[in-house]
């Protein structure tokens, strides 16, 4: 990662910022103007531990943090070590409190996926905190005098997610998170300089009220904005499959189930996902924009996507292999070229029966859930519509053995050009 400044081309980082629809809310336009396009300025973003692993809905601050040190800004990445055993309040319900031996286990799972998005040299080197080194050596009456005396109930009470609470219940402990955040951005004004807080707009109360605690406190000015959250235009929440959440950890959304997110996005949100998450020049954008606009089946902005964010999240290496097995699940590539972790992922993702022992083709076509009956396989056979590893069945009672395995276990059966699925061979 290089530190030099504003590799925006013609907009300054504000103006690129709010072209890509990064900036919902802020504290005050023209001082963070001032803030962003100006020197180095030291800011905050923080990700709760509630989870072993960030996902796809976290990418937007991840991202956004790559975006302000690539523009000369010195990063502060937040790792919730005391906030995330508490839990910011749901509307709907009271959160699941974890064990702390958990969350410190999640802490450091989390610091290490955050490792590869900024640089940690330079001038403007990203730092990681973890807010349970000065939450944890506070007492309760420290708490109650230092920081809750500057916090009026009414406004805490104002909320929208508090109000929503009142009536079902809220507890005490979730009440207070907004207390600890504020309490945050205090502290690392304190220790680092902060003068910046972002987070996503369903933080807006929390992130003005640590810039209010700031000022009440005596210290500042600090600025503070947020970003939108993401949305699909079908109303689906975004980073959801039917698989559930997509993962940045590789163990829990594999790289190629990664990509195939981004591929598979709606026409409809491709172009604002590019704004938010690509490194691409505003002009590189504007250009894909308008050939994806003129080609549309070619999915252009997908693959573009797909292949940046992959790189991104998991290395060149992972991106290449799932590039690989995207095409050559459709014949258009070698099966034998892709590694064995690549090709099981891709095949779970299609739907993976597990046998124990090798039928012949059209059993096998059935067992896979291709086609719903044994005459129904032989008839597609018959037709020249089966594949076996991409290579074509056309006799009906053709059978496959141990040696057309892939990697000692796995077949690629097609149906057509393209429905797909796998077998995996093993006791």
């Amino acid at each position: 990662m290089t530190d030099s400044k504003r590799p925006h081309g013609r907009d300054s980082l504000t103006e690129d910022l709010r072209w890509r629809g990064l900036i919902q809310d802020s504290t005050g336009p023209d001082e963070l103007r001032g803030l962003l396009d100006g020197g180095t300025a030291t800011f905050y973003v923080g990700f709760d531990p509630t989870a072993p692993s960030l996902h796809v809905g976290h990418l937007m601050q991840v991202a956004t943090a790559r975006r302000l040190q690539l523009a000369g800004h010195r990063p502060l990445l937040l790792v919730g070590g005391a906030t995330g055993q508490i839990g910011d309040p749901k509307e709907s319900a009271e959160r699941t409190l974890n064990p702390p031996e958990v969350v410190a286990g999640w802490v450091q799972r989390i610091r290490d996926q955050l490792a590869p998005f900024v640089s940690y040299t330079g001038e403007n080197a990203a730092q990681l905190v973890n807010n349970l080194d000065w939450t944890g050596q506070m007492s309760v009456v420290e708490f109650l005098r230092d920081v809750g005396k500057h916090f009026p109930v009414n406004k805490m009470l104002a909320r929208e997610v508090v109000k929503a609470r009142l009536e079902s219940g809220i507890s005490f402990t979730e009440f207070s998170y907004q207390l600890l955040q504020a309490n945050d951005f205090f502290e690392l004004h304190r220790r680092h300089g902060c003068q910046l807080q972002y987070g996503g707009s369903d933080q807006w109360g929390n992130i003005t009220a640590g810039v209010d605690y700031v000022r009440r406190r005596g210290a500042g000015p600090v600025q503070a904005f947020t970003t939108p959250l993401v949305t699909r235009a079908d109303g689906t929440k975004f980073g959801k499959t039917e698989g559930g959440a997509v993962w940045l950890d590789p163990e829990m959304t594999s790289p190629y189930a990664f990509y195939q997110f981004w591929v598979n996005a709606d026409d409809r949100d491709v172009t604002r996902y590019l704004r938010y998450f690509s490194f691409r020049s505003r002009e590189e954008l504007e250009e894909l924009e308008k050939e994806t606009a003129e080609r549309p089946q070619a999915r252009l902005a997908q693959r573009a996507l797909a292949e940046e964010l992959t790189t991104l999240v998991h290395g060149e290496r992972e991106m290449v292999q799932a590039v690989a097995a995207s095409q050559a699940l459709f014949g258009r590539g070698s099966l034998e070229e892709l590694s064995p972790e690549t090709l099981r992922a891709a095949l779970t993702e299609a739907g993976l029966v597990h046998l124990t022992e090798l039928p012949d083709v059209a059993g096998l076509l059935k067992e896979s859930g291709l086609v719903p009956s044994m005459k129904e396989a032989r008839r597609v056979i018959t037709e020249g519509g089966a594949y076996v590893n991409n290579v074509r069945v056309t006799e009906v009672d053709a059978a496959v053995s141990p040696a057309d395995l892939l990697h000692g276990r796995y077949l690629v059966l097609r149906r057509g050009k393209r429905s797909f699925a796998g077998v995996e061979l093993g006791r």
